[in-house]
């Protein structure tokens, strides 16, 4: 299965599950693009990128309000209560 997480404004909204079949059976980066193609033929409007459940790629997996930086191409998890207070 492949996971992709639809960013807005650089904070993931969601994460979705998608069939390897529907990536094209691939491995990513290259099964991005066909799953962001099967993801666009749902109807599902947004930009869509590809997350690893076990962290191989993108720094970690992303989540509802995870952040998502450009730069590094990694999904960055929002701070915790005790990080937000130091």
């Amino acid at each position: 299965m492949a996971h992709f997480a639809q960013v807005s404004d650089g904070i993931v909204r969601c994460v979705i599950v998608v069939s390897n079949d529907d990536c094209g059976g691939g491995e990513f980066p290259a099964s991005e693009q066909v799953g962001q193609a099967f993801i666009a033929s749902l109807g599902l409007e947004g930009n869509w990128l590809q997350t690893s459940y076990h962290a191989n790629f993108r720094g970690a997996y992303a989540g509802n309000g995870y952040t998502y930086d450009p730069a590094s191409d990694t999904f960055v998890p929002p701070l915790s209560e005790s990080e937000l207070m130091s």
